[in-house]
């Protein structure tokens, strides 16, 4: 297979997706240039000219250009984007699952900063932070007016310092403030316990670099317990991350080389086809998989997903649905699936470009539609009253190339006119979800459909 020189996909930790990172910018250097629009370049030098002789203040080179770039990408859809050089150190080290913050993916609408997905076990998923809220002011800087990467700066910072975040909410009729504490983010990728005898539970949080390897430890190590009768992969508020990792996860319950994923763009680079293989996946070592439990290739298994559940998960999702692997339940996902470019510029900084999309083994495309489960289950959740934000609802998104998307819903608050403040500490959160736990609905009903599937089947359900 015919793969990139250099391939590695990343998670941001500013916005939810998959990411391929091509270290090979002379390429595109090469092609650049025998397109250059020359009349429309004098005019850009015409604009930057008046600008730095002109304006009322004097301007940095540097940081004019890094801005022209920046307004290039920003205007392209909501995942491309310019990475000065600390975005692109951030964006390296979240691939280690651990970074400082507040723990939200976010992205930029109409000027404010948009919560994609608050991350698991972080200040801001603790505080109550909501996927589709939108942030207006932090401490007492205004957002509007920021660029995203400048936002997220201000939310990073030592651990245990406090910040102030302003937020409209869609159903609130004012405001909302709440207070966090940085912390350094650690986030554990795979989670696990064994729900009662012959029956599993795998909770995967993120795709990171360790995600695989991860995966294979606790897998055995639930296989020591006795042989499993049901698996359920939890895929739940899972952003995203590192393709390889998704194929990888995929790879574990598929058959050696069944399709996982294919991405096709314009340029020969981008056109690629993903199978349970380990040169797919395995990055510079050893398969972490050569060892799993044989029974781990037929153990009935439901995947829950929800709309948090983003691009590598949803790859991951549609890989083992369409391959009849597993029952996919719970509600319909976010529906992101383009894929990004990461081009490294000198001064170590960045482009983030969208360059393909990607598809499922059937050559479905999930962009701006999201995977539809097999059984559909509510959360259930008395104070989940908002829904999700999804790719569809996101400015300027990519349409779905193989079939027509659905209208997105509006995300815009309401227009508030009070003063009137609501505040809430970190310790006035809501209720949050315990996962596998007696109150988690959509767990409940996955572990049933599986005792369900073991007494067709003619086995012990005990």
């Amino acid at each position: 297979m015919n793969h990139f020189k250099t391939i590695s996909l990343v998670l941001a930790s500013f916005i939810a997706g998959v990411f391929i990172s091509v270290y090979n910018p002379a390429v595109a250097q090469k092609d650049v240039k025998a397109g250059l629009p020359v009349e429309d370049l004098r005019l850009f030098a015409e604009v930057f000219n008046a600008i730095k002789q002109g304006y009322v203040e004097p301007i940095d080179d540097k940081k004019m250009i890094a801005n022209a770039i920046s307004g290039m990408l920003s205007n392209l859809d909501p995942h491309s984007s310019y990475l000065d050089a600390e975005s692109f150190k951030e964006l390296q080290v979240g691939t280690q699952g651990e970074f400082g913050g507040l723990g939200i993916e976010v992205g930029m609408e109409d000027g404010l900063v948009k919560v994609i997905s608050p991350i698991e076990d972080t200040p801001a998923f603790r505080a109550g932070i909501r996927a589709g809220d939108l942030i207006f002011k932090l401490d007492d800087t205004m957002v509007k007016g920021l660029t995203l990467n400048e936002a997220v700066k201000k939310m990073r910072g030592k651990p245990k310092t406090k910040i102030r975040l302003s937020i409209f909410r869609k159903g609130e009729s004012n405001p909302i403030e709440i207070t966090l504490a940085r912390e350094v983010i650690k986030v554990q990728s795979v989670k696990s316990k064994l729900v009662e005898p012959g029956y599993a539970w795998v909770r995967i949080t993120q795709f990171q670099e360790n995600t695989i390897s991860a995966l294979a430890r606790h897998l055995s190590d639930l296989y020591k317990k006795g042989e499993l009768k049901g698996l359920v992969l939890d895929l739940r508020n899972d952003p995203g991350g590192l393709l390889h990792g998704a194929v990888g996860v995929s790879s574990a319950f598929l058959p050696a080389g069944a399709r996982v994923v294919s991405i096709n763009g314009r340029a020969p680079e981008a056109r690629q086809e993903y199978s349970a293989m380990s040169g797919d996946y395995v990055r510079n070592r050893d398969d972490p998989l050569k060892n799993l439990p044989a029974g781990v290739k037929k153990v009935p298994m439901v995947v829950l997903v929800n709309g948090g559940s983003a691009s590598a998960s949803e790859i991951v999702a549609g890989a083992l649905q369409d391959h009849k692997r597993a029952v996919i339940m719970g509600t319909q996902t976010f529906g992101k699936g383009s894929v990004q470019t990461i081009l490294p510029l000198p001064g170590n900084a960045a482009i983030k470009l969208t360059t393909a999309r990607y598809y499922t083994p059937s050559g479905r495309s999930i962009q701006a539609k999201g995977i539809e489960p097999d059984i559909v289950v509510s959360e259930g959740l008395k104070n989940d009253r908002f829904p999700y934000l999804r790719e569809a609802d996101l400015t300027g998104h990519l349409e779905n190339d193989r079939e027509k998307s659905s209208a997105a819903g509006s995300n815009k608050p309401a227009e508030n006119k009070s003063d009137k403040k609501n505040e809430r500490e970190e310790g006035d959160a809501p209720q949050l979800l315990e996962y596998a736990s007696a109150s988690d609905q959509q767990f409940q009903q996955a572990l049933n459909l599986l005792k369900g599937l073991r007494i067709m089947q003619g086995g012990d359900s005990k």
